[in-house]
């Protein structure tokens, strides 16, 4: 097992760094389909590209989500309540950004998004961490149901948060906890074993000194601030789902649907 201190490991700031720029590059183009550009993204690879990138991301909150704890462990124990607070910080994030696109788009809103799944998620792993079986079994789980309950819908909202999608429901960022929590569990799986007890278990040739890694790992290590910075921007010039008379998918956001 490789020896390396539990903290930041560079080749988890590339990834994310890559897939930072794939939903910057994503929602250019989404822009351009916005004023009649080449490209529709609601056809051919793109609704599976976009797939992919929310991906990576949420197996990166997986892996990382493993390595922290065993981080908060060595400096004297994980507690449910540390995942408390960061699972609400996050969740209070998108919050924000549902009250920012209430008032930027009205019809359309983000109920349920990208930051409100990552924040619930960081809550309900707690149980899950340090069992890898449970969260293999479990995220496949997940996966699998969120799957089966997308072909249908429903009568009532209240269940929307969970994956029960209702009829005529629009929204420009939904990820719900069937099936992406799954991938969350999937990606906790991935870290135990490629991170045991947060070390790296195969070392690797530090490059991230080196250009154009540098650069990568940078957007990596800020990717939060640059989705929320990016995010007015993109909801203003967006489609509102009564103008498109259908469901809006973009980046972040791929509807379970």
């Amino acid at each position: 097992m490789g020896k390396s201190r539990i903290g930041r490991y560079w080749e988890l700031d590339l990834l994310r760094g890559i897939a930072v720029g794939m939903m910057v590059s994503f929602h250019a183009l989404y822009d351009l389909d916005f004023f009649s550009g080449p490209v529709d993204v609601h056809s051919g690879i793109w609704p599976s590209f976009a797939k992919a990138i929310a991906t990576i991301f949420l197996l990166l909150v997986g892996i990382s989500l493993n390595i922290s704890s065993a981080g908060a462990r060595v400096r004297g124990g994980d507690s449910f309540l540390r995942h408390l607070r960061r699972g609400a910080k996050i969740f209070s994030w998108g919050m924000a950004i549902t009250i920012s696109t209430i008032l930027l788009l009205g019809d359309g809103f983000v109920v349920f998004g990208i930051l409100h799944l990552i924040g619930i998620s960081i809550i309900l792993s707690y149980p899950f961490l340090r069992r890898p079986l449970a969260d293999l079994v479990f995220g496949s789980a997940a996966i699998s149901a969120g799957l089966w309950i997308r072909q249908f819908t429903f009568d009532s909202p209240w269940l929307l948060w969970l994956g029960f999608v209702p009829r005529h429901f629009c929204s420009v960022d939904y990820f719900p906890l069937l099936p992406w929590f799954g991938v969350v569990m999937v990606g906790i799986f991935l870290g135990t074993v490629l991170y045991p007890e947060g070390r790296r278990r195969v070392p690797l040739p530090d490059i991230s000194a080196r250009t154009p890694a540098k650069q990568i790992c940078i957007l990596g290590r800020n990717s939060l601030i640059i989705y929320l910075v990016h995010q007015p921007l993109k909801r203003a010039r967006r489609k509102t789902c009564a103008r498109h008379g259908q469901r809006l998918e973009s980046l972040v956001v791929i509807a379970a649907r």
